[in-house]
């Protein structure tokens, strides 16, 4: 059992003709020295325990880096038309040849830098080589979990305060509830059928695979759901009788499989609530570059230290450039609230 000290309490004990001063080492001078206190029958383990933490923009998402100090990220896209339109091509018994007509547009998305400081006293320093534990490095793992916790963020929600959206509140995304269960009473997952849930997942790849005129390159691969249902059909037998889990049964009965897409059905904590009403939202998209990705124009760097004297530190900046996330067809989205 780990003994516990209380050292605060104690008064110190004058020593001399004059008496000294009384002295005290209290826990907080002792932690704020990156020291502990250790019994002679305490065995220290000195792994350090971290936050528990995750992030998966890598997993939702495609990465592209590269660009520089940019503020802006932009798509070129283009429409066409034909004049006389498509039905009225028969060239011999028409006296007009169509012309071809393009519509050329940009869309433009923002960039923001990332920036945070690191400061070490020169002394902190100097007695983490007698503790053997590195302030430093301990600052510097800090610092790449708020990098993965912002880059989170920035693709799940986007930045509000910055007039910027994520994969899961786009706007100009359809949005609708799925269809409720047979007896009319529920649109959750917990309360309906495995073929009602094959069927919600159908149909929200379907309407985003038909407002994509049917692209065979627009059929869904990537579905997010919220953990509390993930862990429901990754868990749940389909039938008492059946080995296979309705995300199994999913997984190899959906319509995107029969167009040839590989699907992937993953949890993801940024889906919860983010419905309409606080509901649970189903995001269904392509996942590649082409449809969907993030531009880090400058990947996060440590790209300055230097001493300070009138802190007695050694100062250290990170930084980077993050852009919002680039959706560039909406129509192959498509949200389903209610789960």
């Amino acid at each position: 059992m780990k003994k516990t000290y209380t050292l605060d309490s104690i008064p110190g004990i004058p020593r001399g003709y004059g008496g000294m001063r009384p002295m005290t080492m209290d826990a907080a001078a002792i932690s704020g020295g990156n020291a502990f206190l250790v019994s002679e029958l305490e065995k220290l383990d000195p792994t350090l325990l971290e936050p528990l933490s995750s992030s998966t923009y890598a997993r939702d998402i495609p990465i592209e880096s590269g660009g520089g100090w940019v503020e802006t990220t932009s798509v070129m896209n283009v429409d066409y038309a034909v004049s006389g339109g498509q039905a009225d091509a028969v060239g011999g018994v028409q006296n007009n040849v169509r012309l071809i007509q393009a519509n050329l547009g940009k869309d433009l998305f923002k960039v923001f830098p990332y920036e945070v400081g690191l400061k070490i006293k020169f002394v902190d320093m100097e007695r983490g080589k007698v503790t053997g534990r590195s302030l430093e490095q301990i600052y510097d793992d800090g610092i790449r979990l708020d990098w993965d916790k912002y880059m989170d963020i920035n693709t799940y929600k986007g930045q509000a305060a910055y007039g910027t959206y994520g994969l899961l509140n786009l706007s100009e995304v359809t949005a609708g509830s799925v269809a409720q269960n047979a007896a009319g009473t529920s649109t959750l997952w917990k309360n309906k059928t495995p073929d009602e849930i094959l069927n919600d997942v159908n149909q929200g790849i379907t309407a985003a695979w038909t407002a994509s005129q049917y692209d065979q390159a627009a059929v869904a691969n990537h579905i997010l759901i919220d953990p509390a249902n993930y862990a429901y059909i990754a868990s749940t037998k389909v039938s008492g009788q059946a080995d296979k889990t309705i995300l199994s049964f999913l997984l190899d009965n959906n319509m995107a499989k029969e167009k040839g897409s590989d699907l992937f059905i993953g949890d993801c904590r940024w889906c919860l609530g983010a419905g309409a009403g606080g509901t649970n939202r189903m995001v269904i998209y392509v996942n590649t570059k082409r449809f969907i990705k993030a531009p880090v124009p400058v990947s996060l760097s440590r790209v300055m230290t230097q001493p300070n004297v009138s802190t007695a530190s050694y100062d250290s900046l990170y930084v980077g450039n993050v852009g919002e996330i680039q959706v560039r067809y909406t129509q192959p989205i498509r949200y389903a609230d209610g789960i």
